[in-house]
C-alpha cells in the first residue's frame, strides 16, 4: 500500500496596520492565538530601540546622536509557546519597555529613517518564517508589502479616544479626554505626513472600521477576513 504524501501548507502571513489607539495589537495577538499564527509585535521592536537609547543617556530627539549608537544595539528576538521574547544585549527587556519613559523614546526613535532602516531586515526575515500577523503603521506597504492578507483596522479619533481614556482611568492615570484626543489626533497627524513610510492602507487592504464592534466581534470579523482571503488564493 503506497503511503499518500503530505502536502506542507504554508500558513499565510498578515499585516495589520492602522492608526494610533486602534486597538489593532489587542487583536492582532487574539487572532493570531485563534488562527494558530505568530503574532510579532513590531512596536515593541522600536521600544527595545528607545530602551537601549534611555539607558545609555541618547537624546531621542537627536537623530545624528540616536545613529551613531545604533551600531550598539544588539537585539535579539526568540518565540516560547507562541509568546515574543526580546532581549536586549542577551539580557530579555520583559516590562522594562512599556515604562512611559520607554513609551515616549520609542515614539521619539520611531520617527528616524536610520532606525526604522535598522529593523527593516530583522521585521521581514521574521515574515520569511510564515504563519506571522504583524501590526503596525507600515507592515502592508513596507514591510511585508507581499503579506498574503492585508487588513486596515481603524476607527474615528473620537472613539479611540474615548478607548483610551477609559483604559488610562482604570489604571489610575489621571487625564482628560480632551487630553487623549488631542494626543491622538496629533499623532494621526504625525504618521500621515511623516516622510518616511507614511500611514495609509495599502491598496489590496482591506478596510475594517471598528467603531459600532466589541473585541470578540472584531476578533471574529479580522479571523474572518484572514480565512476568506487565504482560501481564496489556494490553487
Amino acid at each position: 500500500m503506497k503511503k499518500k504524501k503530505t502536502r506542507k501548507v504554508r500558513l499565510p502571513n498578515v499585516a495589520i496596520d492602522g492608526p494610533s489607539g486602534a486597538g489593532k495589537s489587542t487583536i492582532a495577538k487574539l487572532a493570531a492565538a485563534r488562527l494558530g499564527l505568530i503574532y510579532v509585535d513590531t512596536g515593541a521592536l522600536y521600544r527595545t530601540v528607545g530602551l537601549y537609547m534611555l539607558e545609555h543617556g541618547v537624546d531621542p530627539d537627536d537623530p545624528a546622536a540616536v545613529e551613531a549608537t545604533l551600531p550598539e544595539v544588539e537585539i535579539s528576538l526568540s518565540f516560547e509557546d507562541g509568546r515574543q521574547i526580546l532581549a536586549l544585549g542577551g539580557e530579555e527587556v520583559g516590562s522594562r519597555i512599556r515604562t512611559e519613559d520607554a513609551s515616549r523614546y520609542a515614539s521619539a526613535v520611531s520617527k528616524i529613517p536610520a532606525v526604522r532602516e535598522f529593523l527593516l531586515d530583522e521585521q521581514r526575515s521574521l515574515a520569511d518564517r510564515g504563519g506571522v500577523i504583524m501590526d503596525g503603521r507600515d507592515i502592508g506597504t513596507v514591510i511585508m508589502p507581499d503579506a498574503d492578507v492585508k487588513i486596515y483596522y481603524t476607527a474615528a479619533a473620537s472613539t479611540r479616544a474615548e478607548r483610551r481614556y477609559k483604559e488610562q482611568r482604570e489604571k489610575g492615570i489621571e487625564v482628560t479626554y480632551e487630553e487623549v484626543l488631542a494626543a491622538i489626533e496629533a499623532r494621526d497627524k504625525q504618521d500621515s505626513e511623516r516622510e518616511i513610510a507614511p500611514l495609509r492602507p495599502a491598496d489590496d487592504a482591506v478596510i475594517f472600521e471598528s467603531d459600532d464592534y466589541t473585541i470578540e466581534e472584531c476578533v471574529e470579523r479580522v479571523c474572518g477576513i484572514i480565512t476568506e482571503r487565504t482560501t481564496k488564493s489556494e490553487p
